[in-house]
């Protein structure tokens, strides 16, 4: 089965498989019963072993044997495909140019490997084959140990293609562990006719062969120029210049200079002392005519400094880092040879294209496609868990869009490949382009993009009526996910080796689409079971060891953001213990203001620099690369321990020998065979029967799951591993394994992006955070108010829910003793922040009843004690100034983050504390609605519209109620005299510090900006509301006589 040759649906459980064809129209196919010479159009044919001829050892670029020895004697003697030059292989005449060389197979003998890891490598073949062919029934070629004559029917690379060999790079086979059954090597599943070589970088054999090429083009180079048989300086040398430059790091950590770290640490402890004076001093005075007001305010003021101790204290070791590219490209992409990058394999979610709008997805998807980076590399899955006909149609329509839209990107190297982000940009689309063909081509593209949007929104306005009896593909087949809660997982390879070439003829990356079976009476665990059917599915069909993976409407703004991931991943030093890349969020579409804060820029370039100093910042959700192996649970590599003391028995201080038992010679000998295979076969039994109740009942799943550096068993053929695809995404896979406990995104909280990461840093890994100077990723963010406070309110409830979780970083973890103990402040101030909204809704209702009643919640401050309240706001000023010196953040950023701390405090984070307690306690559940991903057509629109909801509540009824007691005692002030002025002076400042805060929630109240200014208005009504009361108080219309009490003196008037 071929790209776009149907959709695969099926149930596994229902024993059901259906492939649909005829949905598209149909694309040229390769034959599929033998491989093709792409020369002359002949069949390959075998070598004397029986083995599929192969000419180029380097490519595997398919030559018949007739054609290879034509090009080496008549023609350039290099492969059409990768210009390598061709190696005479046996059988082959000699011509001029071979190296003199014994009559051997120079294929048996092209890459040796030393006996000691060729009996480690054959041991973890033995393994892994075996328990893939004990439990595999289909998509398996013949056993050519036990079947030398049988015929192999051959299938084109449809999904496997290039894949099935490992992707080392300069990585070594390496034997650490990622657990107790991680010694099973990629390299060790793989068939290959021609293995990669094992050699360590910087032995012998690996330098041999690498100098060998570098040799033989400096001397041509050196011919050129005339100076060969001259010997050169070594330092004048530009290939040794090269080798210096590829053996240096990818990456480097920068860290933020002392002259503004070191300070800022100063001002933090000095804090932290003024703090502990300044809570010392208000329990030692309480405030005797109001003991109540007081309590509150000190339990508030506590919790505050416990909730700063928690945020601040991470941010103790902030750095950047920095990351080359040209060494990256030097040290994998070397001309001549293999392109070495690791394959990565991308995620796209999305459910409800209603909210999530198909033009959105298309954009996303269009830019992952038309990513710098090698086309057979990339894999882009879309998994649609909405079982939309109308996502699956956008997506078709995509693909053909691609084929014009990816080489215009890669022919122009424009930014960002969003194709309505690039032509929306209102800037100088000309600068740095000297191509002449340019402008008339970018036209004939925006009309080819305007053209498709309208495809796009047809497929919109149909899907708007639903027919009676369901949607009917174009073949007259139902749609099989017609009921959304109850259809079978289904697979639609778009784009892929066959049939995915671009108007140009060029190769473009995989493109697959996804819909996971779903079913009455199962758990799907929404987002997070999604993503986890992804892994399955890509595990089983590309297995790439590295996976982005993106919200749909977050599209890649820098081409080359995966090459800044691979800085860090496949960096020999530190990559090892990487589990993911995390990259910023970046917004468009947000108001200049930034009114409620939707940039975070205060959490990503403040905090997450803080936590990339300690072990790596938290996983967000998307835009993030993840080394696969850590996702399935294992456990980093570790380092080689340091050799122990060996004493002897002269001194006891030193400790004791350990006697070894005793053997006799005939045990040692005659038994040993005997318990070894004994031994051997019930390893491999329990560990296949461990993986299994790890990774679930699919032994081609399970053997990826052995793949370290990535690639399929290519043994299994396209049509199988569709099968098995269909497998893994069934609805009662996960059920009694490790998914969603230790395995893949974890369940337990619609925030499983904040459990995931934790897991990876309590088994030991790190993560890193990558800041380049263009943004990675852009979205596109709630602007409105009612929808930013539920976004807000979703990830506070799926805070609350880890906090009461068996993972709550409060207590899980301690056992293994891997996670920093910053690391876990970090983890504990996630998930207790949305508690901060009792005490802050306490601490801001204060200043109205302080102001209504008289009353305050401390005493009369001496002079000395004015000194602490003059040196914890001091304090807290210097603290800010110097968080916005390091990190670059503007102070009109830092104030917008202030503010909606205190608007979400009161509002979204109190309803999430409710409805956390409600379902932990009672067992109510609430469900979360995906925020809306499209914008007003007007320029901010969507900022001005009012949707009521109950988040609204606390807050307007907080603001309405220091209004008033603003009111009531400037009132009472005027009316008691000069005396009451100097007490109502700290009401008011408390009061106003409450209003200010929450000036942007009244703000968007009030509606658009070219209606009365907000801050009129509030003025308006304050004054007018003394004005009032003052007016009824002095009430000078009415005639006041003075005289006797008329009940002291009993005189009846």
């Amino acid at each position: 089965m071929e790209a776009s040759a149907g959709l695969v649906a099926g149930s596994h459980n229902r024993n059901e498989l259906v492939v649909i064809h005829g949905h598209e129209e149909p694309k040229p196919m390769k034959d599929l019963n033998g491989q093709v010479c792409e020369i002359c159009g002949d069949e390959v044919g075998l070598t004397v072993g029986g083995d599929l001829f192969v000419a180029c050892n380097e490519c595997g670029f398919p030559v018949c044997r007739p054609c290879y020895e034509y090009e080496r004697r008549e023609g350039s003697q290099n492969c059409p495909q990768c210009k390598t030059r061709y190696k005479r292989l046996r059988g082959s005449p000699r011509v001029e140019g071979d190296e003199d060389e014994e009559d051997v197979d120079d294929i048996e003998h092209e890459f040796k490997i030393n006996n000691e890891d060729e009996e480690k490598i054959n041991k973890n073949t033995q393994i892994a084959e075996a328990m893939l062919h004990g439990k595999m029934s289909y998509g398996r070629g013949p056993d050519h140990d036990h079947d030398e004559n049988s015929s192999t029917t051959l299938y084109p690379p449809v999904i496997s293609g290039g894949r099935s060999r490992p992707v080392s790079g300069e990585f070594p086979i390496s034997t650490h562990a990622y657990g107790d059954q991680n010694q099973m090597l990629s390299s060790s599943l793989h068939k290959r006719v021609h293995p990669y070589p094992v050699s360590e970088p910087g032995s012998a054999r690996w330098d041999e062969r690498k100098e060998g090429g570098w040799k033989e083009r400096m001397d041509d180079w050196k011919y050129q120029q005339g100076n060969l048989g001259t010997e050169a300086d070594d330092f004048a040398d530009p290939d040794m210049a090269m080798l210096d430059e590829a053996r240096q790091p990818l990456s480097r950590k920068v860290p933020i200079a002392s002259s503004k770290v070191n300070p800022y640490r100063m001002v933090i402890v000095t804090r932290l002392l003024v703090l502990a004076f300044f809570l010392r001093y208000r329990i030692l005075n309480p405030v005797h005519d109001a003991p109540g007001l007081w309590l509150t305010s000190v339990i508030c003021e506590i919790w505050f400094a416990f909730s700063w101790i928690l945020d601040q204290f991470p941010k103790w070791f902030p750095i950047d880092r920095e990351t080359y590219l040209d060494r990256l490209s030097i040290r994998y992409e070397r001309e001549g040879e293999p392109n070495m990058l690791a394959p990565v394999d991308i995620f796209v979610s999305t459910v409800d294209p209603m909210k999530e709008p198909p033009l959105v997805t298309a954009n996303t998807v269009l830019s992952i496609l038309a990513m710098d980076y090698p086309v057979d590399k990339i894999s882009c899955y879309v998994s649609d868990d909405g079982a939309s006909m109308l996502t699956f149609e956008a997506l078709s329509e995509t693909a053909e869009f691609a084929r014009k839209w990816v080489p215009f990107c890669k022919k122009f190297a424009i930014e960002p490949r969003a194709p309505e982000m690039y032509f929306s940009l209102k800037i100088d689309y000309l600068k740095d382009k000297v191509q002449p063909t340019f402008v008339k081509e970018r036209r004939a593209m925006k009309r080819e993009y305007e053209e498709f949007k309208v495809r796009i929104n047809a497929l919109v306005a149909k899907s708007m009526k639903i027919p009676a009896e369901g949607w009917i593909m174009q073949d007259g087949t139902p749609w099989p996910g017609n009921n959304t809660k109850d259809h079978p997982g289904m697979i639609q390879v778009f784009l892929g080796h066959s049939g995915g070439l671009d108007s140009e003829g060029n190769e473009l990356p995989r493109l697959v689409y996804v819909s996971r079976e779903k079913r009455p009476g199962f758990q799907h665990h929404k987002k997070a079971g999604a993503m986890n059917a992804l892994i399955r599915v890509s595990g089983v069909l590309t297995n790439a060891p590295f996976m982005l993976n993106l919200d749909c409407d977050h599209y890649i703004n820098n081409s080359k953001a995966a090459r800044e991931a691979m800085c860090f991943l496949m960096d020999p030093q530190i990559g090892k213990k990487v589990c993911y890349v995390q990259f910023p969020q970046r917004f468009d579409g947000i108001d200049r203001n930034d009114r409620y804060a939707n940039r975070n820029t205060v959490f990503f370039d403040i905090n997450m620099k803080g936590l990339d100093g300690i072990q790596g910042p938290v996983y967000v959700g998307t835009g993030c690369v993840f080394r696969r192996q850590a996702l399935y649970g294992y456990e980093p590599p570790k380092g080689q321990k340091r050799p122990k003391m060996v004493s002897c028995d002269c001194c006891p201080c030193f400790g004791r020998r350990k006697k070894l038992p005793k053997h006799s010679k005939h045990d040692a000998n005659g038994d040993a065979a005997t318990a070894q295979g004994f031994d051997d076969d019930k390893e491999l039994l329990m560990s296949q029967m461990n993986f299994e109740k790890k990774f679930g009942q699919s032994a081609i799943f399970v053997t990826s799951t052995l793949m370290i550096e990535g690639g399929v068993p290519p043994s299994s053929s396209p049509a199988g591993l569709l099968k098995e695809a269909i497998h893994v995404i069934s609805c009662g896979y996960e059920d009694k394994t490790e998914w969603g406990l230790e395995l893949g995104w974890i369940y337990g909280s619609i925030t499983e992006d904040i459990l995931t990461g934790f897991k990876m840093h309590c088994r030991g890994w790190r993560s890193i955070y990558c800041m380049p100077k263009r943004p990675a990723f852009k979205g596109s963010a709630p602007i409105n108010l009612s929808d930013r406070l539920n976004q807000v309110l979703r990830w506070a409830l799926g805070s609350v829910e880890i906090f009461f979780s068996r993972h709550s970083p409060v207590w899980y973890g301690y056992k293994e003793g891997k996670l920093k103990w910053l690391e876990r402040f970090a983890y504990v101030n996630t998930t207790v922040y949305p508690f901060t909204s009792i005490p802050l809704l306490a601490y801001c209702v204060l200043p109205a009843i302080c102001l209504l009643t008289d009353k305050f919640i401390m005493p009369e401050i001496s002079t000395f004690a004015s000194l602490f309240f003059i040196a914890l706001f001091l304090s807290i000023f210097a603290t800010g100034i110097l968080e916005l010196r390091w990190s670059g953040v503007s102070i009109e950023e830092w104030w917008r983050n202030e503010q909606f701390w205190v608007i979400g405090g009161v509002s979204a984070h109190l309803f999430a504390v409710v409805q956390g307690l409600l379902k932990i306690l009672a067992g109510i559940d609430t469900n979360f609605t995906v925020t809306s991903k499209a914008a007003d057509d007007e320029d901010f629109g969507e900022l001005y519209t009012f949707k009521w909801t109950t988040l609204l509540i606390p807050p307007t009824t907080i603001l309405i109620i220091n209004l008033v007691g603003v009111v009531a005692g400037i009132s009472d002030a005027i009316n008691n005299g000069y005396q009451s002025w100097g007490p109502l002076f700290g009401k008011l400042f408390f009061a106003f510090w409450v209003i200010v805060h929450l000036y942007p929630f009244l703000k968007g109240l009030m509606g658009r900006q070219n209606r009365t200014p907000t801050i009129v208005v509030i003025w308006s009504i304050l004054l007018a509301s003394i004005f009032s009361l003052l007016w009824v108080r002095i009430d000078p219309f009415v005639l006041k006589t003075k005289g006797p009490d008329v009940k002291q003196c009993g005189i009846n008037c």
